[in-house]
């Protein structure tokens, strides 16, 4: 895996008018925080700071720099302005070399198009996107791939049991359930009653393996342990 890096400067300036001019002059704020040190406001340039986050999104540690002093660091919260799509803020969470991370991971289905069900016109939808797995920095995987080749029926499906970690890597939660399918095998009929019945429309397959997680929050209010706290507004 190559390594993600991101050069940021200190900021002096916070509150919502200076982010917001900071965005306007090409740049995106953000917080660095983790450790027993206070919070830092920081930031860096709009471009290179959005191939990190789309490199690394929130699973691969990317090495950040301020000023001489460089570190390791997980994204923690990436705050998109729903119109404009743009990255409006990042916070980060440093974090040591030997420390156990736990974060989530893509699960990306790999061998489209090459099962026998989908060559006999069934449908594979995939029923869960991510996982949350746990390892040192150096071992997270930036995803977890799985083949859907052996398909072949309706009632074939794929579940946790045979996503094959990496070494040094392993679920999150101790009592996984590996019975967690991950993907199905449908009739396109079944699919299509399922999604009138659901009041969906054809396409919306969402109206069968559930609703998309959204990952937007607000950055700016983001402290480890998912919780809120008062910071700056940046």
């Amino acid at each position: 895996m190559n390594e993600i890096s991101l050069k940021l400067s200190e900021r002096a300036q916070v509150g919502g008018k200076k982010a917001a001019q900071l965005l306007r002059d090409g740049f995106i704020p953000s917080v660095v925080y983790g450790g027993h040190d206070e919070p830092q406001a920081t930031q860096s340039p709009t471009v290179e700071t959005t191939k990190v986050a789309r490199a690394a999104g929130k699973h691969t540690p990317v090495h950040i720099t301020i000023g001489t002093k460089k570190t390791l660091a997980i994204i923690k919260d990436i705050d998109i302005d729903p119109v404009k799509h743009h990255i409006r803020h990042v916070a980060f969470h440093t974090v040591h070399k030997n420390d156990m991370i736990t974060t989530e991971v893509p699960i990306v289905l790999i061998g489209t198009g090459e099962s026998a069900a989908e060559r006999a016109g069934l449908v594979v939808l995939q029923a869960i996107e991510k996982i949350e797995v746990k390892a040192i920095p150096a071992n997270l995987p930036e995803s977890l791939e799985i083949s859907i080749a052996g398909l072949e029926t309706a009632e074939d499906k794929i579940t946790l049991e045979d996503v094959k970690l990496p070494h040094g890597v392993e679920f999150a939660d101790v009592d996984q359930d590996m019975t967690l399918v991950v993907a199905n095998v449908y009739e396109p009929s079944a699919l299509q009653a399922a999604n009138d019945a659901a009041g969906g429309d054809a396409d919306d397959e969402s109206a069968v393996i559930g609703d998309a997680d959204s990952d937007a929050t607000q950055a700016e209010e983001s402290q480890p342990g998912g919780k809120k706290q008062d910071e700056p507004k940046q």
